[in-house]
């Protein structure tokens, strides 16, 4: 059994950067496609990047080269780097892994999911 365990979330200024990591534990990596969602209150859960077995990322159009998807594998982490974050980047932050191979960004696909970290931007 996958289990995610997400950290790194918080509340930061506009235009200040923040680095999310989640930590899987019950298989390797190199089994799954991982991803990062957000939620923001009210709204509906959306994909923000994702990486593949073989480290082929999919990013959705608002992180405009803001935020980065990565891994490291002998560290079984999953890591975003969030930088000149902005107000509309406040929300709950999911890490996400579902049996695969390329990079997906549809949050139905995911099997496993964490319990989220939160990150605010006060506006």
């Amino acid at each position: 059994q996958v289990q995610l365990v997400e950290s790194g979330g918080g509340s930061v200024q506009a235009g200040g950067s923040l680095r999310l990591s989640c930590t899987i534990s019950g298989d390797t990596l190199g089994s799954y496609t991982m991803a990062w969602f957000r939620q923001a209150p009210g709204k509906n859960r959306e994909g923000v990047a994702s990486i593949g077995a073989i480290g082929n990322t999919m990013y959705a159009d608002f992180t405009k080269g803001r935020l980065t998807i990565s891994q490291d594998s002998a560290k079984r982490t999953l890591y975003l780097q969030m930088n000149n974050l902005k107000p509309e980047d406040t929300a709950m932050y999911y890490c996400a892994a579902m049996r695969g191979y390329g990079p997906a960004l549809r949050a139905s696909l995911f099997q496993y999911w964490g319990l989220g970290t939160q990150v605010t931007v006060p506006s």
